[in-house]
């Protein structure tokens, strides 16, 4: 996302956890637009929202899969059991996750519980910029097969926990201002520092690799 992507300079930690994922996607409409006004390069956003719809779609056709969920709050992991319980999914655990720093990242507890489960599926569904430190520092211990999905707040916007995204607004970049809407104090903040990306992209060279 824009805002997590902005604080890159200042976090090798986030830059880490990005370079040893296996796929990063296009979420940020803002960061697509970026590159194609300012570098020429034209690439699909690919919104959580958008994955977090397939993989509930996938889930609906095989409700035998497992599904960890990392939630920020007992709401969001209420919402989620209930979401997934009515798609037919039962085996679905929820952990509520501590207020993680993003130095030196470490939670045994949660990782002797996923080694306990041994879930089919992992989802972070924290904010950007520890989700994805979270998921490195999981792939790193964690031995077993399993999938780690760092999806944020798409979750939430299915439940309706936060605003309320559906695939028209999503369509066509809208989802910043629906969240800003539902949400003015908090994502205000979040958009305005995003605006950092501006003069990275200006600045910065970026070359597509084949």
């Amino acid at each position: 996302a824009g805002p997590a992507l902005a604080s890159i300079n200042q976090s090798n930690e986030y830059y880490e956890s990005l370079r040893k994922a296996d796929l990063v996607f296009f979420d940020s409409g803002f960061f697509v637009l970026l590159l194609k006004f300012f570098k020429n390069i034209s690439v699909k956003k690919f919104s959580g929202y958008k994955f977090i719809s397939l993989f509930l779609n996938y889930l609906n056709k095989n409700k035998h899969k497992s599904v960890f969920c990392i939630n920020p709050n007992l709401k969001f992991s209420r919402s989620n059991k209930i979401l997934f319980n009515n798609l037919g999914i039962k085996r679905i655990h929820n952990y509520l996750a501590p207020k993680y720093k993003t130095k030196k990242l470490s939670d045994k507890k949660l990782l002797k519980k996923i080694k306990k489960i041994k879930p089919d599926f992992i989802i972070t569904n924290i904010g950007g910029g520890r989700q994805e430190i979270l998921g490195l520092y999981l792939k790193k211990n964690l031995k077993i097969k399993t999938t780690i999905l760092c999806t944020g707040a798409a979750i939430s916007f299915i439940t309706k926990d936060q605003a309320p995204i559906n695939n028209l607004i999503d369509q066509f970049y809208l989802g910043w201002f629906v969240r800003l809407i539902f949400n003015p104090i908090v994502f205000l903040r979040r958009y305005l520092y995003s605006l950092r990306l501006i003069p990275m992209v200006i600045f910065s060279k970026i070359k597509i690799i084949d």
